[in-house]
C-alpha cells in the first residue's frame, strides 16, 4: 500500500496555463470552435497533464491486463472463463483488435496476467502480475478482498514503472 500511497501523493493538478494556451490554440484553428468534440477536450486535458500546450506524443503504450471475473458463473458474460487464456495468447501473437489499433497509432501493447483463472504458459512478452486465480462471484459476496484490490493497483503501478524505463508519453 506504500507504493500506491506514494503514487497518489505525487499526482499533481492539471497545468491551467498550458490548458488555457492549448484552448486558445484550438479556438484559433480554421474550424468551428468545439467541432472536434471530445478530441479537443482530450487535447486540452493532455496539455494540462503534460504541462505543455503542445505536447509531443512519441511513446504510446496500451496496457492489456487480463483477468477472469467470478460473475461469469451467473451466465452474464458473452464468453466463459476458458476463453481468457486464448485471448491472452492472441494478444501476445498480435492478432487481436487492440493489436491492430495499436499498430495504426504506433503504440506498444503490454500484456499482463493480473488474474486469469488458469495458469498461462511462460512467454517473453507476458508480464506475470497474477493477484489471484480470477475474482470471486460478486453476486455471492465481494469480488476481491481489500488486499487483492490494493495488490492489483500496485501491480498496475509496477507495470507502468517498468515501461517508463523504455519511454511513455501516454498510456
Amino acid at each position: 500500500m506504500e507504493k500506491m500511497n506514494h503514487v497518489i501523493a505525487s499526482i499533481q493538478p492539471l497545468d491551467e496555463r498550458a490548458m488555457a494556451e492549448a484552448r486558445r490554440r484550438q479556438d484559433s484553428l480554421t474550424k468551428p470552435q468545439g467541432s472536434l468534440g471530445q478530441l479537443e477536450s482530450l487535447s486540452i486535458q493532455l496539455a494540462g497533464i503534460k504541462g505543455n500546450p503542445r505536447p509531443q506524443i512519441g511513446h504510446k503504450v496500451i496496457f492489456t491486463m487480463a483477468g477472469d471475473h467470478g460473475i461469469t458463473q451467473e451466465g452474464v458474460s458473452a464468453y466463459p472463463s476458458e476463453i481468457t487464456s486464448q485471448m491472452v495468447y492472441n494478444f501476445l501473437r498480435g492478432g487481436a483488435g487492440i493489436n491492430v489499433l495499436a499498430r495504426l497509432v504506433g503504440a506498444r501493447v503490454v500484456v499482463a496476467d493480473l488474474g486469469v483463472a488458469s495458469m498461462l504458459e511462460r512467454h517473453p512478452d507476458l508480464k506475470n502480475k497474477k493477484v489471484a486465480m480470477g475474482t470471486q462471484n460478486m453476486a455471492k459476496g465481494p469480488a476481491m478482498s481489500r488486499k487483492e484490490a490494493i495488490c492489483s493497483i500496485e501491480a498496475g503501478i509496477e507495470l507502468v514503472e517498468e515501461e517508463l524505463t523504455i519511454g511513455i508519453d501516454i498510456l
